[in-house]
């Protein structure tokens, strides 16, 4: 645990860091993922470093915020994916509230992905209730910005026209932020000060309640806190949540990067709701085509709202590539699943959802 003297407290998050993080590079941004889900971006070459933390904020009340610095623990340790589905880089990661112990008992898992040359990744967070009780959860992030490895004097300014957190100093080196998933309902910055991690502060300023346009920051730098509307999770249910964030030497840039990020999101890494109808149980279709090369689609259907997976194993049980784990709502579903990583052979997909469970046979032949 963390809880020793400062010095051996120092000394284990350190030997952590080195020992249990996660980077990658797409030749354009390096990105980092602590042992306790701490997220830095850097400029590939140089490493420089632009962002110095995003983390995951859930709030439930105001003496009941889950965060980086006070709760987190180490569920599934963060690691570097060696055969991605989604993306070419995918770090993955999950974290629980064992540090503390104190309410909110959530997971939130991490699924940070990269493409080559590309000056973006996405961050995919699922936020799993493991309270007994459902709760009504204020889901956000913890932002402090490090623009060329220089804290202070910042500005952040909200894009309204393309829904983007602007981090800049002057015209020169930006970064950008972006919500994909949801709306954004709240986005607060304030000057950075010492001991601002706790839950009161935290509940307070993801309840803000409007979208501050424009924060410029004096010499300490920003913390930014952007959250969404309240979600209400019953027990064991959870919640995916996707943002964007990209590095840039101006606003068109940033705005460039995050416009395909958002198309990559849209087009790769959400899955499709086909039909509008409510299904009256659960089902897993044969994939289509069937051998297929590397492409295929897999149909399914949700007769009700709840957690649901979509999981791809290879002949020895192996767990080859997690394709959905989130909260659906009713309705047929249909996932374009990319094998261009995988060798030729006969793989399986199973959809667990509740007590339903199926499994299904298909065959990638190059």
């Amino acid at each position: 645990m963390k809880n020793f003297t400062f010095f051996l407290f120092v000394f284990l998050i350190g030997f952590a860091d080195v020992f249990a993080q996660a980077t990658f590079s797409t030749g354009q941004i390096d990105v980092n993922v602590s042992t306790y889900g701490r997220i830095r971006l850097l400029t590939t070459g140089d490493q420089v470093r632009h962002l110095q933390r995003a983390s995951a904020l859930v709030g439930v009340g105001p003496n009941a915020v889950w965060d980086y610095q006070n709760d987190a623990d180490v569920e599934v340790p963060t690691t570097l994916v060696s055969n991605p589905q989604l993306s070419d880089y995918e770090i993955t990661g999950s974290y629980n509230n064992a540090y503390s112990g104190l309410s909110p008992d959530v997971l939130v898992n991490y699924n940070v992905y990269g493409w080559n040359n590309t000056k973006y990744m996405i961050l995919k967070m699922t936020i799993k209730n493991r309270e007994t009780s459902a709760i009504n959860a204020k889901i956000g992030l913890d932002i402090i910005p490090e623009l060329d490895q220089t804290y202070g004097n910042d500005t952040v300014t909200y894009l309204l026209a393309n829904g983007i957190i602007r981090f800049h100093r002057g015209g020169a080196r930006n970064m950008g932020v972006k919500l994909l998933s949801h709306n954004l309902h709240s986005l607060i910055s304030f000057e950075w000060f010492s001991g601002y991690t706790v839950d009161t502060n935290y509940w307070n300023w993801l309840n803000y309640g409007s979208i501050q346009n424009q924060y410029p920051s004096g010499v300490e730098g920003p913390v930014t806190i952007p959250s969404q509307s309240f979600v209400n999770l019953n027990p064991n249910d959870s919640i995916t949540v996707f943002y964007a964030f990209a590095i840039g030497e101006n606003e068109s840039e940033i705005i460039a990067a995050i416009s395909e990020a958002q198309t990559k999101y849209s087009t790769v890494l959400s899955v499709d709701n086909k039909i509008s109808e409510i299904p009256t149980g659960y089902s897993l279709e044969q994939n289509y085509p069937n051998p297929f090369n590397p492409n295929t689609k897999i149909q399914f259907s949700v007769s009700k709202a709840q957690s649901v997976s979509l999981k791809v194993f290879d002949v020895l049980g192996n767990e080859i590539a997690t394709l959905v784990n989130e909260e659906l709502t009713p309705g047929i579903y249909e996932y374009n699943f990319d094998a261009s990583n995988l060798s030729s052979g006969v793989y399986y997909y199973k959809l667990q959802s509740g007590s339903y469970s199926e499994t299904k046979k298909m065959i990638l032949m190059r």
